[in-house]
């Protein structure tokens, strides 16, 4: 089996430049290093703070730093204050961002008006600079969204930190380019509300955070926090996404330093690539479907793993890419693309593997025979234990309009025909459905239990 993967979180928003750290900073970095956490984005939120955060990124490999002002303190602002915060991102080699700045009307320190004020310009300095935001929210998500949405065309990126809206909102965010940061309070039983964002919005836009000292996991909850304790929040996010520790750790680390730029590595195009604990095979990246939801449209990321391939791998290299297979719970044809477009490849890899003893399953999206004229299925019986098909529809011209299929009309029929058909040479067979916004997803499961095979519902946007 592929060696696991070694934990490498990031935790973006902390603050230990403060005076709770002072005593014993060093062994605060060495926990964290212990507990997996390799580097920290320590988030200034006045002058003094933004100063102090600039000086430890000096004294510490591992440490990063943001400056701004918290709007707490929008009140005091002045032009001189905006003069010092732009001359320290700029003359701070590892200064990542702009930010703690947005805005807090649950304790309106500052008058509101002031708040907004401050925070646009803020938001204009970092679009100014090409650098991302920290946001921080409380109790002002209306008109925090308004001038998001106000200043979107300035090219704004950055993160919601410590999220704390609602999945409706969540989503907004996402689609005006903003990612979203958990901290320890998604442990928090009372918390179904954020378990319920994590749940919907892809890995690809979360990030993870301590806001230490503050918000402690439990089972520390009122205890000071530390970037240690980041792990906590991460093996929450995995039992809630169904994930692997290691998923969440590789998949939100690439997401920090893609938006933070934090020492980004090349990628290679992975052939084989491990979720939770299945080994999914990428052979090709043509499909006979056009979907209009499909993610590869927007990025080859899946899961923080590089789906481009630059050609089409030979069985040899396939399993080469597999190595040894034995510890893995199933091996899946999947990837970036339509894997029975390969059948002789699949045919070949999965007769080896069977002979392994390993299971095989398909992800396919039912065209198969359309596409050679004939009826595959018996090909793959004795090779494959199951198949998993994207029905996504509960009629003709609903599918059509959402998978663009190059058989036209017949391209709905052709799926429900190949389901019905894989009954008879594999073991499990499962109908999946996107849950696109405006999809009768209970349709689609009528039609599932009609044609008599497993029923599957894919979330929205979120692949692997």
């Amino acid at each position: 089996m592929l060696m696991s993967e070694s934990l490498a979180f990031i935790d973006t928003h902390a603050h230990i430049e403060g005076k709770e750290f002072q005593a014993d900073i060093g062994e605060v970095i060495e926990r964290a290093a212990t507990a997996g956490v390799s580097r920290m984005i320590t988030v200034g939120t006045d002058i003094e703070s933004s100063r102090k955060a600039c000086e430890l990124t000096t004294q510490h490999d591992e440490i990063y730093c943001s400056v701004g002002v918290h709007p707490h303190d929008a009140v005091r602002v002045t032009e001189k204050s905006y003069e010092i915060i732009r001359q320290l991102a700029v003359e701070t080699p590892k200064n990542i961002a702009i930010g703690e700045i947005g805005l807090d009307f649950y304790r309106d320190r500052s008058p509101r008006d002031v708040q907004e004020i401050v925070f646009r310009r803020f938001l204009i300095m970092a679009s100014e600079l090409s650098l991302p935001v920290i946001i921080h929210d409380r109790d002002a998500h209306e008109p925090l969204m308004r001038i998001l949405r106000e200043e979107k065309t300035r090219g704004l990126r950055g993160v919601l930190h410590c999220f704390s809206g609602d999945l409706e909102m969540a989503r907004q965010c996402v689609d005006l380019g903003f990612h979203l940061s958990i901290p320890g309070t998604i442990t928090y039983p009372g918390n179904d509300q954020l378990r319920s964002v994590v749940r919907g919005i892809r890995m690809e836009s979360l990030l993870l955070e301590t806001d230490c000292p503050y918000l402690s996991p439990v089972p520390y909850r009122g205890k000071r926090n530390e970037p240690a304790y980041l792990k906590i929040t991460a093996e929450k996010v995995a039992e809630v996404k169904g994930l692997s520790l290691e998923d969440v750790a590789r998949i939100t680390t690439l997401n920090a330093e893609t938006l933070f730029g934090l020492g980004l590595k090349e990628q290679q195009a992975s052939i084989a690539y491990k979720i939770r604990n299945s080994l999914y095979l990428n052979i090709t990246n043509r499909c006979s479907n056009h979907c209009s939801f499909c993610a590869k449209f927007s990025d080859f990321l899946v899961k923080g793993h590089l789906l481009k391939l630059n050609h089409e791998p030979s069985s040899d290299e396939v399993m080469s890419a597999i190595g040894d297979p034995s510890g893995y719970d199933e091996i899946v044809f999947c990837g970036y693309g339509e894997p029975l477009l390969r059948l002789d490849l699949v045919r070949e890899v999965a007769g080896r593997l069977k002979k392994m003893g390993c299971r095989i399953r398909i992800n396919t999206d039912g065209q198969a025979n359309l596409v050679y004229g004939r009826n595959i299925l018996p090909e793959l019986a004795g090779l494959i234990d199951a198949i998993s098909v994207s029905l996504n529809a509960a009629d003709a011209e609903t599918y059509q309009q959402l998978c663009a299929s190059p058989f036209g009309s017949a391209g709905f029929a052709g799926v429900c025909d190949f389901l019905v058909e894989a009954k008879k040479h594999i073991p499990t067979v499962v109908a999946s459905a996107v849950t696109v916004p405006g999809i009768d997803i209970e349709a689609v499961r009528r039609l599932t239990q009609s044609l008599g095979v497993i029923f599957r519902e894919r979330e929205y946007a979120d692949v692997g």
